[in-house]
């Protein structure tokens, strides 16, 4: 069986691998109104909900106490491999990318040696084959890879499914373009991508939630943060039998991380070795704090909120421009661009440095550890480059001619006082600043955590050197200023508190710092707060992502339900309410007209009463029908409901059929073909709508609707109006039912006990004894 699983998860990949939009619907889907709905079919909402039909309760009779716990092992199983494939990606990417940036900064250097125009032109032609590369993997081939993947995943966690995210061919992609982007020196980093890389392996096995964990947990070598990341920042709800496999899924993604690096300490990983995953370690830094510096940290935490909402304002900006006005021209645009941007960023890289002034190497400290300058060839602190003395280093080369893991490593550096000048981290900060903000948004895969702790770094660093030189005591740390500084501009640009908090902690090794951390992402959150939503919010409302977010609006307080959907009905048919519905026994030629007709996913099925009351029976998904429609089994010649005498046939369908490919588009109309003959048959609904939808009265307020949506992961609601009698009350007391030896049975992912107690099964009418489908409206069909 679980043979099968796997290979139903291959074949899922398969069947919707061609279904991505290539590169020229993907123009067409950018040029889209950035404010309006999308409707053009490429962001469609997910069905969470376990739809109880005949063929469902069919399945769930056949399952017993063995399925149950071959399903938990099965999960628990899965939960191992999203992180050992997770992991492995992790290092993968990583030891590409320290590579392909040691190779070049290598070669660089030797070059430079004899002439710095021959380097100079070497580095330019390194970083625009590797930026080529990965516009080329992206426009030809993954185009759902581009970007961080981040607001597309948060939006498939709150129920939105933008077709293409969750592929094979994106996987591919992100892994590919992630290495050819980071290597060559764009400022971007690879932690959003690897977040993207994870959700996609783990929508193989089903279990997204887990691989956004541990896509976190491979990038910054934080486990707990990764599944606090998850918490926080991606889902919209969360379950204690999630948190546990998640953090599972965490711990062995740390595991696998922290084997490849031991092995690769022995030199068999090239230019990767202690360095590559995103750690810094701080814990020599400023032992303690004084209570004068609560108001510098108090400022850097202003200064990220307005930088980081500053941020999301012009990256929305220009993002937008590009969507509308740049990338319709096709891909060949997107190719230039991205060249350029490199060419723009090899030159100010490179440039910027010849133009500063080399400073004396600082006496040396033979414990610290710290060579002043490095040889030639080599990168790091104390960079010497474009120097006329052999003892003197470049401090501008020291954080731009460099890796970015190593100009971060460089700027939280303890007991290198004085190693930046106030004008060089000021040139750098400008530059920097600006340079990410123009490549966020070009083709190629980008993520923003490192960018973010570069830029929030260097004003940190220098706001601790005005700290020092006005404090002057010892024991200030300017590294312990750029750690803050940090976590302030990603505060301010990501709105994350709680996970961000302890992701610092985790990649910075230093717990004492945590108060401090805690204070800057506070200030800095609500600085933010007070201009804009944070960077994955306003990226999400420019892709056209519905987010619900965690608190409705207020003006939904004075709003009805009947309000909202108001403003939704079309009429297509005589049901009253004007909404877009289907009898109970439907013609063919109705189905594939309606579905040909309108691009809704859910339609009421309506029935009558002997007396010839219009009465809502179920929900009939769109999936469902175009499943009935390709099948044929279930066509009918006769215009009448099946007779709920009869013994109830065994169902022709398995469940799996009717679920949705995993981030695909699934079956269309277009892809059914139905003779003339097949037509004029009739379709019975009722063994396959669902016949309990959740359904609010009209007057209930649109805030009380929107937390049920939110909260139970809903797609639709039906507005009905009040209700006229009431057959019963349910109480807390009610649903605490002892669990007996026969009664445990698993509905998809949900436990469910299925025996009650006597007591509880006393029905308060007779009417209620049998089915709503069988009992009530079969015996009200008459032959006539």
């Amino acid at each position: 069986m679980l043979s099968n699983h796997l290979q139903n998860g291959i074949e899922t990949a398969k069947l919707v691998w061609s279904r991505i939009p290539n590169s020229e619907d993907n123009d067409n889907q950018e040029s889209l109104d950035l404010i309006k709905p999308n409707d053009d079919g490429n962001v469609e909402s997910l069905d969470y909900e376990v739809i109880e039909n005949c063929t469902y309760w069919d399945e769930q009779a056949q399952r017993g106490k063995l399925y149950v716990a071959y399903c938990v092992v099965v999960k628990w199983f899965f939960a191992l491999l999203i992180g050992l494939g997770t992991g492995l990606a992790a290092v993968f990417i990583n030891i590409s990318v320290e590579n392909f940036a040691g190779w070049k900064f290598a070669l660089t250097f030797s070059i430079i040696q004899k002439s710095y125009v021959a380097g100079f032109l070497l580095y330019i032609l390194i970083n625009l084959a590797l930026v080529y590369s990965s516009v080329y993997i992206i426009t030809q081939f993954a185009p759902a890879a581009a970007g961080s993947g981040i607001p597309e995943i948060k939006g498939y966690l709150n129920g939105i499914d933008v077709h293409g995210i969750l592929l094979l061919r994106t996987l591919i992609g992100k892994i590919f373009g992630s290495i050819g982007s980071v290597g060559g020196g764009l400022a971007l980093g690879k932690e959003g991508p690897l977040v993207h890389t994870g959700a996609c392996i783990a929508s193989l096995l089903g279990q997204v939630t887990c691989g956004c964990a541990a896509g976190v947990a491979a990038a910054f070598r934080a486990p707990v943060g990764g599944v606090l990341f998850a918490l926080e920042e991606v889902t919209s709800w969360w379950r204690s039998q999630l948190m546990w496999r998640v953090f599972f899924t965490s711990a062995i993604v740390a595991v696998v991380v922290r084997s490849a690096m031991n092995w690769c300490k022995s030199g068999k990983c090239g230019h990767f070795g202690s360095g590559g995953f995103i750690i810094w370690d701080v814990s020599d830094g400023q032992e303690d704090y004084s209570f004068e510096e609560l108001l510098p940290m108090a400022i850097i935490g202003v200064i990220g909120g307005l930088l980081g909402a500053l941020f999301n304002q012009l990256t929305f900006y220009i993002a937008y421009w590009r969507r509308n006005y740049l990338h319709k021209r096709g891909t060949q645009v997107k190719i230039v661009e991205a060249c350029l941007v490199s060419l723009l960023t090899s030159i100010i890289s490179f440039g910027l440095p010849l133009l500063r002034t080399c400073s004396p190497c600082p006496e040396a400290v033979p414990e610290s550890g710290i060579e002043c300058p490095r040889p030639p060839g080599m990168y790091g602190n104390y960079v010497n480059f474009y120097c006329s003395k052999d003892k003197e280093y470049n401090d501008l080369a020291t954080i731009f001619f460099n890796t970015q893991d190593d100009a971060i490593r460089n700027l939280f550096s303890a007991k290198t006082i004085h190693e930046f000048s106030a004008q060089s981290l000021l040139t750098f900060l400008v530059m920097f600043y600006s340079l990410a903000v123009v490549t966020f948004g070009t083709a190629v895969p980008a993520g923003q955590f490192v960018p973010g702790i570069m830029i929030g770094s260097t004003y940190g660093r220098l706001v601790g050197m005005f700290v020092v030189s006005f404090y002057k005591k010892l024991n200030i740390e300017e590294g312990t200023y750029a750690l803050l500084g940090a976590a302030s501009f990603l505060g301010g640009s990501m709105r994350m508190t709680v996970s961000l908090c302890v992701i610092m902690v985790e990649i910075t090794n230093n717990l004492k710092l945590l108060p401090l951390i805690m204070l800057v992402l506070l200030i800095s959150k609500a600085v933010g707060d007070a201009f804009n939503e944070g960077l994955y919010e306003e990226q999400a409302r420019l892709r056209n992502i519905p987010l619900l977010e965690s608190r409705p609006k207020y003006q939904m307080r004075k709003m009805t339900a009947k309000d909202v959907c108001g403003n939704r009905l079309i009429a297509v048919d005589v049901f009253p309410w004007k909404v877009v519905s289907f009898p109970r026994v439907v013609k063919v030629a109705d189905v594939v007209s309606i579905l040909r007709s309108n691009k809704h996913n859910g339609f009421p099925v309506i029935d009558h009463t002997r007396n010839g009351e219009a009465l809502v029976i179920g929900l009939m998904l769109r999936s469902h029908l175009l499943v009935l429609l390709q099948s044929k089994v279930d066509f009918q010649h006769s215009p009448l409901p099946s007779d709920p005498a009869r013994p109830k046939p065994i169902s022709r369908h398995n469940f799996s059929e009717f679920v949705k490919p995993a981030s695909g588009k699934g079956i269309s109309i277009e892809d059914i073909h139905l003779s003339s003959d097949d037509l004029e048959m009739f379709l019975d609904l009722a063994p396959f709508l669902n016949p309990s939808p959740y359904i609010v009265p009209e007057d209930m307020s649109v805030t009380k609707v929107y937390n049920l949506f939110r909260q139970l992961g809903l797609r639709h609601i039906f507005v009905v109006p009040r209700p006229s009698c009431v057959i019963g009350l349910i109480t807390r007391k009610d649903l605490l039912i002892e669990e007996n030896e026969d009664s445990a049975m698993e509905l998809q992912s949900t436990s469910v006990r299925t025996q009650l107690r006597d007591k509880e099964t006393v029905r308060r009418n007779a009417d209620s004894e049998l089915p709503l489908l069988n009992g009530l409206l079969g015996k009200n069909h008459t032959a006539g």
